[in-house]
């Protein structure tokens, strides 16, 4: 069957700026991480408090994405996406002018969520352009707008240390303006836009177990990173006793890979599968994370983390090249949904680390904690494949490289989709 090549069958513009509003949102969304350091030095912090200051942007981001996911479906997603530019104005202004208490940096940062749910829209403004086959590409280029963390931890530190942590809010204004007005010139809605769905169908969706075993990987995938990123900054410093500037410039450089990895790994998955890409990168991950809780000498926990963050972005991207198959007629309340999932799980991996820091003393603790979960997200998706090949269709099976164990079942899967 003929494919149409990636370039012809899309919308470049749309493309552009649907990743330029989730790179800069992204940006905004995980600032509180690398200037934590210089809040924590004036408001003298314990490390619970550290980790619940860096997480709680990322419990906002999982409360306002199925929001925002669910006003895309029914206003569009150009529409919705003017909206979370203006709004993410909002706490950067109250963070820059009114925030010196603790208890109102938390507000700030459980409404810096607003720049998070940009996931929910971004994602599936892009991907409505592309058919099945270059799904993964088109949403990984999107999704790797989490580069927008490379910017917040290469500049945040520093100026915060020139002019304040304060002002690195004011600053942050600059580029939201900018990709607002990009963002209005070229983004366009998709004409195959599905027409909104009935509530009843919302209720359905999340009664299938499909979207729960989808939201399980993506907590994990994703958690995992932007939990990562939002506390490396605080571990660098904490741990090795870095500075703050230093701290950030390694935090740059271990996400640096998972940030440009993503459309990679949504590339890679639309050729071999994102289920077969799954199973090989959470083992590496467990791997990489179980020897980083030993807490070894700094040159080899960054060459790991350097390693396992460019596997969480890979396993971001196969995961989303995943879903749309398997629920393509709501790609934007999936996409919000599972995001949501993403949020949820970078939220609790914060909390953990700096909670269990205070509890027994060590970070070590809550790093074999997050490798042993990895390990066991492996083992789970061998039975969630047996699973998906009795439920999934069996185009998406094919698409997704899901097959059970048996021969027969896999030649049966693939003749039936070669017919359609």
């Amino acid at each position: 069957m003929h494919k149409t090549s990636f370039t012809k069958s899309g919308h470049l513009p749309t493309l552009v700026s649907a990743f330029l509003y989730f790179d800069i949102s992204f940006m905004v969304w995980v600032l509180f991480g690398p200037i934590t350091p210089f809040i924590a030095e004036q408001l003298h912090l314990t490390a619970t408090q550290k980790g619940l200051l860096t997480a709680l942007p990322l419990l906002g981001g999982s409360f306002f994405r199925p929001i925002l996911g669910l006003l895309a479906d029914r206003l569009g997603g150009r529409r919705v996406g003017l909206i979370g530019l203006s709004m993410t104005l909002i706490p950067l202004v109250l963070g820059w002018h009114f925030a010196t208490e603790l208890c109102q940096l938390y507000v700030v940062g459980f409404l810096l969520g607003i720049a998070g749910a940009s996931f929910a829209v971004a994602l599936p403004l892009a991907g409505r352009w592309y058919p099945a086959e270059h799904q993964g590409l088109a949403m990984g280029i999107a999704g790797a707008g989490n580069s927008g963390t490379l910017i917040a931890t290469l500049f945040g530190p520093r100026l915060a240390q020139h002019y304040g942590w304060h002002a690195v809010f004011g600053v942050a204004l600059l580029p939201i303006c900018a990709v607002l007005a990009v963002f209005f010139l070229l983004a366009r809605n998709s004409p195959s836009k599905a027409a909104p769905k009935p509530w009843s169908s919302y209720g359905a969706l999340l009664r299938t177990t499909d979207t729960w075993r989808l939201c399980l990987l993506y907590s994990v995938t994703f958690g995992g990173f932007v939990g990562m990123t939002s506390f490396l900054s605080v571990f660098f410093h904490d741990q090795y006793q870095l500075s703050k500037i230093a701290a950030g410039d390694l935090t740059t450089i271990v996400v640096l890979s998972g940030s440009f990895l993503r459309p990679v790994g949504g590339w890679l998955a639309d050729r071999f599968g994102g289920y077969r890409m799954l199973l090989g990168l959470f083992g590496v991950i467990a791997l990489c994370l179980a020897v980083v809780s030993m807490l070894p000498p700094i040159a080899l926990v960054v060459t790991l983390l350097f390693a396992a963050m460019g596997m969480l972005g890979m396993a971001n991207g196969a995961v989303f090249q995943m879903a749309p198959q398997r629920f393509p007629a709501e790609i934007e309340l999936i996409t919000g949904i599972v995001g949501a999932a993403g949020g949820l799980g970078g939220f609790f991996l914060p909390s953990l680390l700096g909670t269990l820091k205070d509890l027994t003393g060590t970070y070590a603790t809550g790093l074999a904690c997050f490798a042993l979960c990895t390990a066991g997200i492996c083992i789970l998706l061998l039975e969630f494949g047996v699973g998906w090949t009795r439920s999934w269709p069996s185009a998406a099976l094919v698409r997704a490289r899901i097959f059970s164990y048996r021969e027969s079942t896999r030649k049966a899967a693939i003749a039936e989709a070669g017919s359609e």
